[in-house]
């Protein structure tokens, strides 16, 4: 089955094109209160943020939805109460398995089966430190976290490999990936906005190389 996933960005590839950082935040806040963007922790074992708008967000969850079998109207619902009491009032990353019953329960009567229903549909996962909390989630993002996390290990290991960890920009974005199936463009910003590479201006063009520290 070809996994269908909505367009998203990471917050890092918007701190690799904006000096101000402070300011990116602030306006992603804004627009997270304002029901535009929505923005999720990603479980790739480091700090990563990824971006998507609020509509694409019901789009992806209701591909999901489809996706699930034996769905009865009281599932249904479940989810309906999700996007409209959930989604819509709460603002933060995560959330506590009291405060989703609470906030579900405005829709009517909530059973543990109903939280299952949602982590299994890929909406929520429980936090590893404390089961009690969840991360809100991207349904269907699997196969692409194992790409950035794949690709980024190959970009940077390419430049490691160089004698001075270091290549064009333009040369670099040529690359062709075998462990990723994004775009090494969208590797590259993410690596320089992440810290992990810097740009220099050379008579030659942009250079990209790995950074010290």
């Amino acid at each position: 089955m070809q996994v269908v996933l909505q367009p998203f960005i990471l917050q890092s590839q918007l701190y690799s094109s904006v000096k101000d950082r402070t300011q990116v935040d602030r306006d992603l806040e804004s627009l997270k209160k304002e029901k535009i963007l929505c923005l999720f922790k990603l479980n790739t074992g480091q700090d990563d943020h990824a971006i998507m708008f609020f509509k694409d967000y019901v789009t992806q969850m209701e591909i999901a939805v489809k996706n699930l079998v034996d769905r009865n109207q009281h599932e249904i619902e479940v989810f309906e109460w999700f996007k409209i009491h959930v989604l819509r009032s709460k603002l933060d990353l995560s959330i506590s398995h009291q405060e989703l019953c609470t906030l579900l329960s405005a829709g009517g009567e909530i059973k543990d089966e109903d939280v299952t229903l949602l982590i299994n549909a890929g909406l929520l996962t429980r936090q590893m430190i404390d089961p009690n909390m969840y991360w809100f989630a991207i349904p269907n993002i699997g196969s692409v976290l194992k790409g950035l996390s794949q690709g980024r290990k190959e970009l940077l290991s390419l430049l490691n490999r160089r004698k001075h960890k270091e290549m064009l920009l333009a040369h670099l974005e040529k690359k062709r990936l075998r462990l990723s199936p994004l775009d090494t463009r969208f590797h590259v910003r993410d690596l320089i906005g992440s810290g992990y590479l810097k740009v220099l201006q050379t008579p030659s063009g942009m250079l990209v190389r790995v950074s010290k520290d």
